[in-house]
């Protein structure tokens, strides 16, 4: 690049020229630096949108990742050991063995613990069943008597064999006969005391309304399914009758039971706690869209107190249902989610993480990109 002055013209220069030639040159210097600061901050800024943004692509990576890993992939949750998800129509294909042999009395019905295998250990496992019949072969008519020398066979030992059979549920009528007395002479009258009816005018039986509960609740049975399989046996029970049974011995007879049960946890210093989502059908004054709750509470090995599962229905999930449950009487450990409500509890009770809870948080974040942006709200 050529010079703008040749060295002959700056030495003729006077000063005043000189003065302005600086001047000018320090003012174009100025607009220069002035220039390059404004391309630093506008890198400077572009930067950081680079990096905001390449941290909003991140976040929205992994919350798409997480939300088909919810959707479609295997869920985290385990199983306890031993226990796996029930298969409604290829169970029995899939558990099949062929080839396996067929297990002997001590393993269809073992007892609660292993001992050294012992003479009569298989009569001992199924003492607690009842020998209902008993097949005998023995020989008959000609075969009686030896071929070889015509003489009549002696028994000299007995080969027994149990084997265990199933007989289907059946129904039996009891029919209860109340005599009334009467005085010849005075003409008094006396009936005897009888146990007083399940439900009065009612022919349902504790046996009976019990079997229904626990196919419903236990086995996980519809009434409706239960009504068909009524009307196999030719029992004619419908399902609205056997709804008004379940809902009047749960009032009149475990209500009691459950108030007893409340009493006994209350006591105990370390409680767990969730509630779920339920829909009532028929709930009054409410859409069949509406979500109501399902209060659960518990106690376990370490409460103090006997093992029993308490739920309490609620229309709402509002923060007063726990409290009014646990009031004035619970106080110490109380193991919960994050759910805020558990955490406004009175000051006597300590609210206590979950660790299923937190394992989950861990869960999710294993595999997802962690990225540190250049603003504190993104850090």
């Amino acid at each position: 690049m050529d010079p703008i002055f040749t060295g002959e013209q700056l030495n003729r220069m006077s000063r005043e020229d000189m003065l302005s030639l600086l001047k000018i040159m320090q003012e174009h210097r100025q607009k220069q630096e002035e220039t390059l600061q404004k391309q630093e901050t506008r890198i400077q800024l572009l930067e950081e949108k680079t990096k905001e943004l390449e941290f909003l692509n991140a976040m929205l990576s992994d919350r798409l990742a997480l939300a088909q890993r919810k959707r479609f992939g295997a869920s985290s949750e385990k199983y306890a050991d031993g226990y796996t998800q029930l298969s409604l129509f290829n169970e029995a294909e899939q558990e099949a063995e062929p080839d396996a042999p067929e297990p002997d009395l001590e393993e269809v019905h073992p007892s609660s613990y292993k001992r050294k295998k012992r003479s009569g250990k298989k009569e001992e496992d199924l003492s607690s069943f009842e020998t209902t019949e008993v097949i005998e072969y023995k020989l008959t008519g000609d075969d009686r008597y030896c071929p070889d020398c015509n003489t009549k066979y002696k028994v000299v030992t007995k080969e027994s064999v149990k084997r265990l059979k199933f007989i289907p549920a059946r129904f039996e009528v009891v029919e209860e006969v109340t005599c009334v007395y009467s005085c010849p002479k005075c003409g008094g009258m006396k009936r005897p005391e009888k146990a007083p009816s399940l439900l009065k005018g009612s022919v349902a039986t504790p046996s009976l309304v019990a079997g229904i509960m626990n196919a419903k609740y236990v086995n996980g049975m519809p009434l409706a399914r239960q009504e068909r399989e009524f009307a196999r046996y030719d029992l004619n029970l419908s399902t609205k009758t056997m709804a008004h049974w379940i809902i009047q011995c749960a009032g009149r007879y475990l209500q009691p039971l459950y108030d007893l049960m409340k009493e006994e946890l209350l006591r105990s210093n370390y409680l767990h706690g969730d509630e779920t989502r339920i829909q009532v059908i028929d709930e009054p004054d409410q859409k069949g869209s509406t979500q109501n709750w399902m209060w659960v509470y518990l106690t376990d090995e370490y409460s103090g107190s006997p093992r029993m599962v308490l739920f309490q229905y609620e229309r709402t999930r509002a923060g007063y249902h726990p409290v009014e449950f646990l009031g004035d009487q619970f106080e110490g450990y109380f193991t919960c989610d994050g759910y805020q409500a558990y955490h406004s509890l009175p000051e006597r009770i300590a609210a206590t993480g979950c660790m299923a809870h937190a394992r989950r948080r861990f869960d999710e974040r294993s595999g997802v990109t962690i990225y540190m942006g250049t603003k504190p709200e993104f850090r």
